[in-house]
């Protein structure tokens, strides 16, 4: 600051009350000022910038802080008037600057009343609160929507189980993909997941000594946490099901995943696709037909749920000697 009222322009009276001020001023980093019960400033010390440039020989409260400030500060200090009294106001600055002005009367050895004013920076600590306001609301939304996906995942499952068993084997399969999707969101501060750690995430399980047979390739994009949560969904239905039928080991090709940057309907937009070699032919696999391979809910989830998360369109298709899924959606679920 380029001014203050000194020890010695306050005289013996503001000698007498240094003692009450200074483990404020020292603790706290605070501004302190003392006035008597006329309102006359007889020490300022350590203004802030946003006022100590106001700061001058015969101060007062409107000069320093401006008519607001001054009004609302008059009408504390007025019911401040005996020993021991206090209040205190709060009051935001340059749009951020936020500072809290402690008002307390203190008697001195005289027998005279002062105000002593100790002005707090408080604006790093607002900015956290909002910051963790902002952040209760952003994990109190996120877990909504993950509870109503967990509350589908757990109707649709059961509408396609025929067994209590076959039920908590496949609902537990589709919590634990959850689950680990949720993993990379909340590591990357909920900002999303990279597809290439999705795609290892929800797959190695499933392959523990044939981590090989996936080949991930395309673009490294960082999806969007709802994006992250239903692809991560969708991969898992598919590696369940290549692992289920067994053509990875009966084909010994390799499943191809890959992302790619793409224009559809005039967007930007990333298309993923998932191509699986079947062994020929489709019969072999546990006596079904290609009907009865789609018929459950994990084609639910590929064709009607996870497109319509994102905004996307699916097609998922089996012929005699392969599998492949392909989902397009706005470039907007994803950034670099």
């Amino acid at each position: 600051m380029s001014h203050q009222l000194t020890w010695q322009q306050a005289g013996e009276s503001g000698e007498a009350l240094r003692d009450f001020f200074m483990p404020a001023l020292l603790d706290l980093g605070a501004s302190v000022t003392i006035q008597d019960l006329q309102r006359r400033y007889i020490f300022v010390t350590n203004l802030p910038d946003a006022w100590s440039q106001a700061l001058t020989d015969a101060p007062t409260d409107i000069s320093l802080f401006g008519e607001e400030i001054a009004a609302k500060l008059k009408l504390l200090k007025d019911g401040i008037t005996e020993h021991g009294q206090k209040g205190h106001l709060e009051f935001t600055v340059n749009s951020d600057e936020v500072y809290e002005f402690r008002v307390q009367a203190i008697s001195t050895a005289e027998g005279g009343i002062h105000l002593v004013t100790t002005i707090i920076d408080r604006s790093e600590e607002r900015h956290r609160e909002r910051l963790l306001r902002a952040l209760l609301r952003e994990v109190s939304h996120r877990s909504k929507n993950l509870l109503a996906i967990i509350q589908s995942i757990a109707l649709q499952t059961a509408r396609y189980s025929v067994t209590l068993d076959v039920f908590l084997n496949k609902f537990r399969g589709r919590l634990y993909s959850l689950s680990q999707s949720q993993d990379l969101i909340t590591d990357s501060s909920w900002r999303g997941a990279y597809f290439y750690e999705l795609v290892q995430q929800q797959t190695e399980k499933y392959l523990p000594e044939n981590a090989h047979l996936i080949k991930v390739s395309g673009d490294n994009v960082l999806l969007s946490p709802n994006a992250s949560l239903h692809l991560g969904l969708a991969l898992h239905e598919l590696i369940v099901n290549a692992v289920s039928h067994g053509s990875l080991s009966k084909s010994g090709r390799a499943i191809m995943v890959t992302c790619q940057r793409v224009q559809a309907n005039g967007q930007d937009s990333l298309e993923v696709r998932w191509e699986e070699g079947l062994p020929n032919p489709v019969r072999h696999i546990e006596g079904r037909d290609n009907s009865s391979l789609k018929a459950n809910f994990g084609s639910t989830v590929l064709e009607r749920v996870v497109p319509a998360s994102v905004n996307g369109k699916a097609r998922y298709a089996i012929t005699p000697d392969r599998i492949s899924y392909s989902l397009v959606f706005p470039l907007e679920h994803a950034s670099e």
